[in-house]
C-alpha cells in the first residue's frame, strides 16, 4: 500500500490513498452509525470517538483525530492494514464481480464493536436503513454516554450489554422504534451480559462454529449471524444473504428463484475465503442499481 500519513490541525491525511471511498464504505450496508455532511464527508462513531472522513481527490482526510488515536482506533476500524487491490484483482477474475468491484471500488470492510454490531443487525431484520439508523441513534441517546458535540450534532456512545439487559421491552418497542425486535434486544443483551454467549470467544472459533454460537441469541438467524461475523470479527468467508444479495445472485448466477442454502453454497465454492468481500461488492452494486428488483 503506497500512501503517506500526515498529521496537521487535529486531522490525519492519507496522501495518495487508493481503494478508499467513504460513500462506498458507509453506504454498503455494513454500518449504521454515520451521518453524511453537507460537504459530502461522513461523520462516524466508534469506541466512544467521533471522526469525520472526506475523500479529497487523491487523498483521504480524517478530521477530529490525532496520530495516536488514529493508529490505535481508526487504523483497524477502516482495515487500513489490508491491500484491497489484491482482493479486487482476485475477485475480478469473475466477470460479474469485475463490474461490481469497479462500481464499488472504494469499499473497505469495517471492523466494528461486536456487541453494538450484534444489536444493530438484530434491529436490521426486515427493516430499512433509515429506520435502523434512527433506532440505534435513539438507543444511544437514551442508554449511552454523552461523547460530545461535533458540527452542531450531539453524539452518544452505544450502551453496554448490561445496560440494555435491564431495559423494558415494551418501552423499547414504543420509544426506540424497534418494534417486535425489542424482546430480542433485551434477551440477547442478558445472554451476552451473563456470558451465556461469550462474544470475546467468537473470534477464536471457526466460522461455522462461531455462527452456531451466535445463533443461540434470540433474533439472530443465518443472515444476521453472518453479518456479525463479517463486520465485527472479520470472518472473511462469511457471506450474508439479504434480499439484495439474493436478487443479484439469482440474476447473474442462477437465472431462477433459488434457496438461500444453495446461494450460500455457491458463494463458498465460487468465492472461498474472499466471500465476505464479494458480498459487499455485490450488495452495493445490486442495491444502488436496482439489479434483479423486477425480475
Amino acid at each position: 500500500m503506497d500512501y503517506k500519513i500526515i498529521e496537521e490541525d487535529n486531522r490525519i491525511i492519507l496522501k495518495g490513498m487508493r481503494d478508499f471511498d467513504p460513500k462506498h464504505i458507509f453506504e454498503c450496508g455494513q454500518a449504521f452509525r454515520w451521518k453524511q455532511e453537507e460537504d459530502g464527508s461522513y461523520t462516524a462513531i466508534h469506541k466512544g470517538k467521533v471522526i469525520n472522513v472526506l475523500r479529497d481527490h487523491r487523498d483521504v482526510v480524517f478530521s477530529n483525530t490525532n496520530r495516536s488515536e488514529f493508529e490505535n482506533i481508526w487504523y483497524d476500524y477502516f482495515d487500513l492494514g489490508r491491500d484491497y487491490s489484491k482482493i479486487k484483482k482476485e475477485l475480478s477474475k469473475d466477470p460479474v464481480l469485475k463490474e461490481a468491484v469497479h462500481f464499488g471500488e472504494g469499499i473497505r470492510i469495517l471492523k466494528q464493536e461486536p456487541y453494538e454490531t450484534t444489536i444493530s443487525f438484530i434491529i436490521s431484520a426486515n427493516n430499512q436503513i433509515p429506520r435502523i439508523k434512527n433506532s440505534i441513534k435513539l438507543i444511544s441517546e437514551g442508554f449511552g454516554k454523552y461523547i460530545g458535540e461535533y458540527h452542531g450534532q450531539k453524539y452518544y456512545s452505544f450502551p453496554t450489554a448490561d445496560v440494555l439487559a435491564k431495559a423494558d421491552p415494551k418501552d423499547m418497542e414504543k420509544s426506540y422504534k424497534v418494534g417486535y425486535r425489542a424482546k430480542y434486544i433485551v434477551e440477547s443483551s442478558k445472554m451476552i451480559a451473563d456470558n451465556i454467549v461469550d462474544l470475546a470467544a467468537i473470534d477464536r472459533l471457526p466460522t461455522k462454529q462461531a455462527q452456531e454460537e451466535l445463533s443461540k441469541l434470540p433474533g439472530v438467524g443465518p443472515k444476521v449471524s453472518s453479518c456479525i461475523l463479517l463486520f465485527a470479527f472479520h470472518k472473511e468467508d462469511a457471506f450474508p444473504v439479504d434480499v439484495w444479495v439474493k436478487r443479484v445472485m439469482e440474476y447473474f448466477y442462477f437465472k431462477k428463484d433459488t434457496k438461500l442454502k444453495d446461494i450460500s453454497s455457491l458463494a463458498k465454492e465460487k468465492f472461498g475465503p474472499l466471500a465476505g468481500f464479494a458480498q459487499q461488492y455485490l450488495f452495493y452494486y445490486a442495491r444502488e442499481l436496482g439489479i434483479g428488483k423486477n425480475k
